[in-house]
């Protein structure tokens, strides 16, 4: 299909949702995935944090393209395919605090803690309440 969802629907969904399983590969091109907190910027980058010595970390900053599959409850859900990046320096603070004003109280300005944004490029919406499904899918805004 052309049509995908507008990057304020995709906004909207996400912070309805706040959940989702990343998906990464390690050095040796193995899968691994698991299961996240998302948050969302206005400008529909996805956030997420995680204690610096994690797998999925080491994996990101080895290889940065990762998949997300973002809500499982209800018949509706969205997958995403991005580029992941962990932030630093004022980025991590201005991430840290978008994901902070979603998660109050979480830890992810601990030092301990990595914030990784991830800049979607493709989506595909799956509603499987109707019948038939709906299905939006194609590149990001």
């Amino acid at each position: 299909m052309t049509q995908s969802m507008t990057r304020d629907q995709f906004v909207e969904f996400v912070r309805s949702v706040r959940q989702g399983v990343v998906a990464t590969v390690d050095v040796h091109g193995n899968p691994e995935a698991a299961f996240v907190g998302l948050a969302v910027s206005d400008a529909g980058e996805v956030i997420f944090d995680s204690p610096t010595d994690t797998r999925k970390v080491c994996n990101i900053q080895a290889h940065p393209r990762v998949a997300l599959v973002i809500g499982c409850d209800g018949g509706v859900s969205v997958q995403v395919e991005g580029i992941a990046d962990i932030l630093a320096g004022a980025e991590r603070d201005k991430y840290g605090e978008i994901y902070l004003s979603q998660f109050p109280g979480a830890r992810a300005l601990d030092i301990d803690f990595s914030i990784v944004r991830v800049v979607p490029r493709w989506s595909r919406y799956y509603d499987a309440r109707e019948a038939p499904a709906l299905v939006l899918e194609g590149e990001c805004w």
